[in-house]
């Protein structure tokens, strides 16, 4: 098994899993201790509702694991948010982001090899995936499709979940105003050394996802990553203005060249086309004004931490003991006054 010298932040995303999360933790420490000279497990509780949280304190305790990290989010929050939680606060050279449910953490040591030897940016994608209700996949699928036109990405398949990324992609990640909602596709958009692996796993029981919240974050993303949409609207708005335009001239020239013209018409005409002009036009400005304000927004985190607990023993500090060498004696002291006769 390959050695790699490196520090590792691996972040783990769970809720309600009090059951399970033990075997998580002591499978991935199996799999990360042996290859890497350092490392650290992130837990990001997503606002569970059973014991969990109690759980997870035993386990930074005494008696419990070491290199353990936790983050008990007071609300839940979409994925993407509650995985850039761990990110953020990660210390690693590298960080590893895995769902516990649908990823396998056995294939992260390929994923670091490549991480390794240059990408800034390692993919994962399992060719499994949990079952959904048909709905589900076609707003999926509809998403997707959309999300692919507007930014040039298919996020399921060119920027899965599962990924390492390098420090370096965090701090980019950081500049940005809303990185919540920007981390998911800026690794894969950002001009980065990229590297993509596929693997094939059956997921362990994986909870239905709401359609509702889905769609939610789908239109968040569609409307805070890309301007696409926005520019639709403000080209309709400039679209309609010009059509009136050309609408009320030609009005004017029916009114000029023909004499047998219905008595108000004209008036009517030019009345109705100049009034949806000026709304055009109102709609055209408005757009831009809010595109240039999306821009500039620095919104705040969507997420608050509610507690914070830390493994009572630290691999990385214990290595930092220094211990003075057994069995060397102590070489005599010199007098200022015997070096000088």
């Amino acid at each position: 098994m390959d050695f790699y010298p490196c520090f590792l932040s691996v972040v783990f995303v769970v809720r309600n899993q009090s059951q399970s999360i033990e075997a998580i933790l002591t499978d991935a420490a199996s799999v990360i201790g042996p290859i890497v000279s350092d490392y650290e497990l992130i837990i990001v509780d997503n606002a569970s509702d059973d014991d969990s949280i109690s759980v997870m304190k035993h386990l930074t305790g005494e008696q419990g694991l070491a290199n353990l990290q936790v983050y008990a989010l007071t609300k839940e929050v979409d994925a993407d948010a509650a995985s850039w939680v761990g990110m953020e606060n990660a210390l690693g050279d590298f960080v590893a982001v895995i769902d516990p449910l649908a990823d396998d953490i056995g294939f992260l040591p390929k994923m670091l090899d490549q991480a390794v030897r240059g990408a800034d940016v390692v993919f994962a994608n399992n060719r499994q995936k949990p079952v959904q209700s048909l709905a589900y996949r076609l707003a999926f699928t509809l998403f997707h499709m959309l999300y692919s036109w507007f930014n040039g990405v298919h996020l399921a398949k060119e920027a899965p979940s599962y990924r390492i990324l390098s420090k370096s992609v965090i701090n980019f990640i950081l500049q940005h105003p809303q990185p919540t909602v920007t981390y998911r596709h800026l690794p894969a958009t950002g001009g980065f050394a990229r590297a993509y692996l596929d693997y094939s796993t059956v997921p362990k029981a994986c909870p239905k996802k709401r359609l509702d919240d889905s769609i939610d974050r789908g239109m968040r993303l569609l409307v805070s990553t890309t301007r696409a949409p926005m520019r639709l609207v403000t080209g309709l708005s400039m679209f309609g203005a010009m059509a009136n335009l050309v609408y009320g001239i030609y009005v004017v020239v029916v009114g000029l060249l023909k004499t047998d013209v219905a008595p108000g018409w004209i008036s009517l005409s030019l009345q109705q086309s100049g009034m949806f002009f000026l709304i055009s036009l109102v709609l055209l400005v408005l757009g831009e004004y809010i595109l240039n304000m999306v821009s500039l927004s620095n919104e705040g985190p969507r997420y608050h931490v509610g507690q914070e607990f830390t493994s009572a023993r630290m691999t990385r500090l214990e290595k930092l003991n220094i211990e003075e060498a057994a069995g060397k004696p102590a070489e005599p002291s010199v007098s200022a006054s015997d070096r000088v006769s």
